[in-house]
């Protein structure tokens, strides 16, 4: 079975400066930024301990960009790979319907469970696969209410122009609304 990659991420120092720099070099985003996100249930390596992060996440092309900032130093998948001040790439992912399968799958190919989480309504692993890839994978569920924000934040860069900004904050976006029918005569 293939699995095709649907994002790239990488750990920065500043989500607001990765973004600008990534829309001025690339065209990428805009991003939506989510800022110090908190999971309704986390692990990480056998510890409920959560840092905090925060994320922006954009379009370039078909892929799915993401950073990462993380604001305080405690262990973490981020930590794992980088001390504070340092940036680079950190994980590729990779979306799923049979996530607790395709989870046993990387258990029993023996690569580490680092973090696991659930979170608006989805659940995602990330499994170290340094020896792999030189960096983590992460497994993400597909549910319907997840995939219509995925393509929402598409539409966003697919509409982009030289005037969209290079990020939003996830609360100003502005999603579908209702217009009511107009009377009949």
């Amino acid at each position: 079975m293939k699995r095709a990659l649907f994002q790239q991420a990488w750990f920065v120092n500043s989500i607001d400066e990765a973004a600008q720099k990534w829309s001025d070099a690339f065209g990428a985003g805009p991003f939506c930024m989510v800022r110090h996100h908190h999971c309704d249930e986390f692990t990480y390596r056998g510890t409920t301990e959560e840092a905090d992060v925060s994320y922006a996440f954009g379009y370039l092309g078909d892929m799915m960009i993401q950073f990462i900032e993380q604001h305080d130093d405690k262990p973490s998948i981020y930590r794992d790979m980088f001390a504070k001040g340092e940036e680079g790439f950190h994980h590729i992912a990779y979306l799923v319907s049979d996530f607790a399968g395709e989870r046993q799958r990387w258990i029993d190919m023996g690569y580490p469970l680092a973090t696991e989480l659930w979170a608006d309504e989805v659940n995602a692993a990330y499994f170290d696969t340094r020896a792999l890839n030189g960096g983590f994978t992460e497994i993400h569920g597909d549910p319907p209410h997840i995939m219509g924000l995925f393509a929402h934040w598409k539409r966003l860069h697919d509409a982009r122009t030289s005037d969209t900004p290079a990020a939003y904050e996830m609360q100003d976006l502005a999603f579908y609304r209702r217009a009511p029918l107009l009377e009949t005569a």
